[in-house]
């Protein structure tokens, strides 16, 4: 499997309108803010890898800013127009791999689907062939 690569600026450029954070914040109160562009490639090193949150690799920001934002980006519908514009019909497969693996406060059903799922490897190579592409 080739090993996840960074999106570059020609796509970071393409989605970065896209993030709410990035418009002009009213109030300047608080903590800054975690460069978006380096927590949208932590959340989608875990996509490509499969890996826990945990395991993220400290080149990006902490495993919690990366989760709580990518929840947030998921909620809102955010993440997957980001998706959409990065990897076009292949967002949907990532969308609900990504899904799969939220945690979800609900009853547990006995025809439950499991928690975790990888992405299947040809949505992975096709992605990394879209990626080297770019």
């Amino acid at each position: 499997m080739t090993p996840y690569r960074d999106i570059t600026d020609e796509q970071w450029h393409g989605v970065v309108a896209l993030f709410p954070e990035l418009q002009r914040r009213v109030q300047s109160r608080g903590r800054p803010l975690a460069d978006t562009r380096a927590v949208l490639n932590g959340v989608l090193w875990v996509i490509y890898s499969g890996a826990a949150w945990s395991s993220l690799p400290s080149r990006y920001p902490s495993y919690q800013t990366c989760h709580r934002r990518f929840k947030s980006w998921y909620l809102s519908g955010v993440f997957r127009r980001v998706l959409d514009q990065l990897y076009g019909d292949a967002a949907k497969v990532l969308c609900e791999s990504m899904q799969l693996r939220m945690r979800v406060n609900v009853k547990p059903r006995n025809d439950a689907a499991p928690a975790f799922t990888r992405v299947d490897p040809s949505t992975i190579a096709y992605l990394t062939s879209m990626q080297q592409a770019a």
